[in-house]
């Protein structure tokens, strides 16, 4: 199975910690039989809603690795205990028989290394999503071709209001799959803190 691993550290980390962290997830995923398909640093980001104990800012890091359940539980395990790990995060992405299509999809507006998103060249429009709010159009996200993804805030951010609720389907004109895979992505952004709470801020892209 492939899996993609986001994790935030502390800000002010050293290059040694920071390498230490890093060399932490290789080891493991080779040690349980998988591999890392993509290793990526993004950098300092600040959140988009400080976290509870007030820290502004975090290290971004993501990786795309092949592995199993045991991998994941001892990736869980070991970042749950480091206290400068701030946030974490485990998501399934597919099968090993996607292995291509998965890692050459891969693109964050985040990264320094495979910056991008989906909807360059798709809307003219994706900046505000006004035009979408249409009873009548069809969905966009289908019409598109396209995924809400946590990693790509310009698939979803149009669908937070300034209190930080998701836009319901029968306004946005999203249909019901797709609706699913932007609350999913949403609370994703949120559980890592690219996206907040309580208003529509979205942590600033690079």
């Amino acid at each position: 199975m492939i899996y993609e691993l986001s994790l935030v550290t502390v800000s002010a980390l050293g290059e040694e910690e920071l390498a230490t962290i890093k060399n932490l997830v290789q080891n493991v995923v080779k040690e349980k039989g998988g591999e890392v398909l993509i290793e990526d640093d993004w950098g300092q980001i600040t959140f988009a809603q400080p976290t509870k104990n007030g820290v502004p800012t975090g290290h971004f890091l993501y990786y795309l690795y092949t592995g199993n359940g045991e991998c994941n539980l001892e990736l869980n395990r070991l970042f749950g205990i480091n206290e400068k790990v701030l946030k974490r995060m485990i998501i399934a992405k597919g099968d090993e028989s996607e292995r291509e299509a998965i890692v050459k999809a891969y693109k964050s507006p985040y990264s320094k290394t495979y910056h991008g998103s989906q909807v360059e060249d798709k809307d003219s429009d994706s900046g505000t999503g006004s035009k979408r709010f249409t009873r009548g159009r069809s969905c966009w996200f289908a019409a598109n071709n396209i995924r809400a993804d946590w990693k790509d805030p310009n698939t979803f951010q149009w669908l937070i209001n300034d209190f930080g609720k998701i836009s319901p389907a029968r306004v946005t004109g999203v249909s019901t799959k797709h609706q699913r895979f932007v609350t999913e992505a949403i609370k994703r952004a949120r559980q890592i803190g690219l996206a907040s709470y309580v208003n529509s801020r979205i942590s600033a892209t690079r």
